[in-house]
Formats: C-alpha cells, structure tokens, sequence
C-alpha cells in the first residue's frame, strides 16, 4: 500500500499539484470511502474515522463532498410527518 501511495504521490508531484490540494482531495477520497463502506451512515463513518460527526458534518460541506450517492434507500429513519398517525386513546374513567 506505500508503493501504491508513493506512486500517486510522485504522479501528483510531476502534474504540478500543490500539496493544499492533493490534501485536499487525499480527505476528500478517503472520508467518501468510508462513507460509501458504511452506507452513508455519518455516526459510523465518524467513529471509524475517529472524529466527532460534527466535525465529518463540517468536512463533508468544506471538501464539498456528495454524499448522496453514499446512502442506500430504504434505510433510513422515517422523518415526523413520514409515521403513521397513532389511533385516538380513549379515556376509560
């Protein structure tokens, strides 16, 4: 795997990509990878990664990452207005 990083690295180094940016996009591909293994799901993906998910949240929007793609359907808890309505409780006296 250092082989590997070290090829990436030199391919950057020869195109001219400032260190900020090949940072940047190193962060970038490795929280999508994380989030893509753990289904989109922000509170697994942050303790795997060993950070706080608001501290993911802020990377997320800083690195402008789309974690649409990441989630997979069907899975998610319903939102307030998605739960059914429950029957009126009568009151027995």
């Amino acid at each position: 795997m250092k082989e590997q990083l070290e090829r990436v690295v030199l391919q950057m180094y020869k195109a001219g990509v400032p260190c900020s940016e090949a940072v940047r996009e190193f962060q970038k591909a490795f929280i999508l990878t994380v989030l893509q293994d753990q289904s989109g799901n922000q509170c697994r993906a942050a303790k795997i990664l060993g950070i706080h998910r608001n501290t993911l949240r802020s990377a997320i929007r800083a690195l402008e990452i789309d974690i649409g793609p990441t989630r997979t359907t069907g899975r998610r808890r319903p939102t307030q207005s998605e739960l059914p309505i429950p029957p009126a409780r009568r009151r027995v006296w």
